[in-house]
């Protein structure tokens, strides 16, 4: 028995060692990461946002006028797949990259190399053998499912398309819940006839698209000046410090109004006057870790044995120094949400495509309160939000011990 005993606590202590051992290796985002996502929140959070993305990815299968599979005259057909566009295949294949790579035990880095190169590969594919019809028309397949000119066809789980306003049906518009006996539309239509749910799942894309794209591109202009602000100090820090000081006195939303006004209103334009206004933020927190790790011992090291900027910058300095930048990347998701939601409720936004913004706007526009077109975007854009912020306090809560709520 003491020779068994003796075996369990020797296998024990070497349990022991290798798990201080990974946590050792691991980075302090890596570190910062796994405590803050032991918290309730910031699990419910990475919970939302990632069933929002998954349904903005799947949103062509969930919510379609075009039927997914049919059986005509003998031969089986896909109308959906024939309508899909080059957006949702890159969406499809990082999607899939993406839950492939996360099971992978390979650096960081290589993850989004191997992310950017398949992304890429997948547009410039789609872009030359994707080409869906440029006339559509959704009640066709309606108008011959009841003459009965389909063997059997499968429909999407919400059986209409974001723009499909449903003309075949007679004079169609805001329709509450399940008012209509002869249809079934579970969070109504709005002032065009299309169904509330179908636009919300489609809307869900350019919420995250802005959100995530925004904040990408404020990140790796904040990275890049902070970086270089942190490690050189002196005159790089000085203009540096100059030239965000102008960009922070630039108000964003001011910007986004002005240039909706006199151009057209694009959603690659709203992303891109986000990101760029946005960056000081994350530069500041990159300056400021990087101040902080240029006298740390491994810096120096990395310095001294004469490796390259890029690989002093980037692969030693920035792995350490992500976790605020993470912080500030969350809140800053959630405020180009805003924005995007800010601009379409103002009737400022995308003329035609979905918007959460723009739904919740036509809650107020007529003389009658219409509950469904404030309750369900509202809420989704709530919740949103609320998600994001769960996981930036988290992410603060782990960073600063002291931010630290206790448990009792």
């Amino acid at each position: 028995m003491s020779d068994k005993a003796e075996a369990m606590v020797s296998e024990t202590t070497q349990m022991d060692e290798r798990q201080s051992e990974k946590a050792a290796n691991r980075s302090y985002a890596a570190q910062v990461l796994r405590e803050a996502f032991t918290q309730w929140g910031a699990r419910f959070g990475l919970f939302w946002i990632g069933l929002l993305a998954a349904v903005a990815v799947f949103a062509p299968f969930l919510a379609n006028s075009h039927p997914l599979l049919l059986k005509e005259d003998g031969a089986i057909s896909s109308p959906m797949l024939r309508y899909l566009s080059m957006g949702d295949f890159v969406m499809l294949a990082v999607f899939f990259t993406i839950v492939v790579l996360i099971f992978l035990n390979i650096r960081f880095y290589k993850k989004v190399i191997v992310l950017f190169t398949i992304g890429s590969l997948t547009a410039i594919i789609a872009f030359m053998l994707v080409s869906p019809p440029l006339l559509t028309v959704y009640d066709q397949y309606r108008v011959k499912q009841a003459a009965g000119a389909y063997e059997w066809v499968i429909h999407a789980p919400i059986p209409y398309s974001p723009k499909d306003y449903i003309r075949d049906e007679g004079d169609t518009g805001l329709e509450a819940p399940l008012a209509a006996a002869e249809r079934t539309h579970w969070f109504g239509t709005e002032e065009n006839g299309s169904d509330v749910l179908s636009r919300m799942i489609h809307a869900s894309r350019i919420a995250l698209g802005i959100g995530f794209v925004a904040t990408g591109i404020a990140m790796l202009i904040g990275i890049i000046m902070g970086g270089l602000m942190g490690f050189f100090s002196g005159i790089v820090d000085m203009i540096g410090m100059r030239l965000m000081e102008i960009f922070e006195a630039v108000p964003t939303l001011f910007l986004l109004l002005t240039f909706v006004a006199f151009f057209d209103r694009s959603l690659y334009m709203m992303m891109v006057i986000i990101g760029v206004t946005s960056w000081p933020g994350y530069a500041r927190f990159v300056r400021a870790e990087f101040l902080r790790l240029r006298q740390q011992e491994f810096v120096q090291a990395a310095t001294a044995c004469g490796l390259p900027l890029r690989s002093i910058l980037f692969r030693h300095m920035l792995p350490n120094g992500i976790a605020p930048i993470l912080v500030a990347a969350s809140f800053g998701v959630a405020s180009a949400i805003l924005a995007e939601a800010t601009l379409s409720f103002l009737g400022l936004g995308l003329v035609d495509d979905p918007s959460w913004g723009q739904m919740l706007n036509q809650a107020v526009q007529s003389s009658t309160f219409n509950w469904w077109m404030a309750l369900f975007p509202g809420g989704a854009i709530f919740l949103t939000v609320f998600a994001y912020n769960l996981m930036g306090e988290s992410l603060r809560d782990a960073i600063d011990p002291n931010l630290k709520k206790s448990a009792g």
